[in-house]
């Protein structure tokens, strides 16, 4: 899956999840990016909320601290261009389908928070703007998961429009999750044709994420903040911090190196190929009992020998040397 310039199939996506733990302050919002930034992360994610169209009128404690962290379309353009500047990817949740549009020249792509893993109107609007799409998959999301990509295919095509690409992110969508709570095998159960497969993590430390990567998770998302202890804000308690954050991140490109699959070193020098069991005059003709099978295997493989057998030495072949194609007419 391709995110901007960037290429799951090659590296793990390494995602700071700001979220909210800017909780209004644009210069600790800079800050945050040029920590992750610091810190070797791929990208950095906001939340783009506007409160009234989250939560009902009635709401109000919820409502107050949503508006006191709100960043809107100026603060997160000017956002945009900071994370530039930093080399960090720019991502944002949108959480109501109008921010969809004034986020579009910002983001490389759209990510679905857990609770809105079964909101279909904001999926068209996704969907319409052509570009990839990362789901979490807490709440029972998992439960639909092959329907959340048939939606969001079927949408495409509509339109027209090549699967730009989806990524399933398995989140339990627990503060923090108990590492009991944690379901890593459901990174190996996602097993949908051409759909990339994540970890949206909400565990304390970062041990669950290493081994999502060794159980095959291509993006990772972990919540980032300056400080566990800035304020009562729970998100703060359950991120990383940026030394965390920075063990996170050597912790996930040592798992992905040691499962990539690599070819082995001494291959050939370990197998066996079909040589002269004995000296075998010219024009003599092959037969089996003329046959050994020695190392390296550079020539003719066990399992070849009608390759081999009942054709004629064009010159002397001494024993224990290897039989190729030009020893045999």
């Amino acid at each position: 899956m391709i995110i901007g310039a960037h290429d799951t199939r090659e590296r793990v996506l390494i995602v700071a999840e700001i979220g909210n733990n800017h909780e209004g302050d644009p210069a600790r919002a800079r800050r945050l990016i040029d920590d992750a930034a610091a810190a070797g992360a791929d990208a950095v994610k906001f939340q783009t909320i506007a409160p009234e169209r989250l939560v009902a009128a009635d709401q109000r404690e919820r409502l107050a601290q949503l508006r006191r962290f709100q960043f809107g379309r100026a603060d997160f353009e000017a956002l945009a261009a900071h994370a530039r500047q930093a080399g960090v990817m720019f991502l944002s949740t949108p959480f109501d389908i109008a921010a969809i549009d004034w986020l579009d020249p910002l983001v490389p792509a759209y990510k679905v928070a857990s609770g809105d893993n079964d909101f279909l109107p904001l999926f068209d609007r996704i969907a319409a703007t052509g570009k990839p799409v990362m789901i979490s998959l807490g709440f029972g999301g998992h439960a639909r998961a092959a329907d959340i990509v048939g939606y969001f295919r079927s949408a495409w095509r509509a339109r027209g429009v090549s699967d730009p690409g989806i990524a399933l992110l398995h989140c339990v969508a627990k503060y923090p999750t108990p590492p009991e709570r944690a379901d890593l095998g459901a990174i190996r159960r996602l097993a949908i044709p051409g759909v990339t497969v994540g970890y949206s993590d909400h565990t304390l430390g970062i041990k669950a994420v290493e081994l999502a990567v060794a159980a095959g998770a291509r993006i990772v998302e972990k919540h980032f903040t300056l400080d566990k202890n800035l304020s009562a804000f729970r998100d703060h308690q359950l991120s990383a911090d940026p030394a965390e954050l920075r063990a996170l991140v050597e912790a996930v490109r040592q798992a992905e190196r040691m499962c990539a699959e690599a070819a082995e070193d001494h291959d050939l020098a370990a197998r066996r190929s079909i040589a002269a069991g004995r000296d075998v005059p010219a024009g003599a003709v092959l037969s089996i009992d003329d046959l050994m099978w020695i190392r390296p295997g550079t020539g003719f493989r066990p399992g070849e020998e009608a390759r081999v057998v009942g054709r004629r030495a064009r010159a002397a072949i001494a024993c224990g040397s290897l039989i190729g194609p030009d020893d045999l007419a």
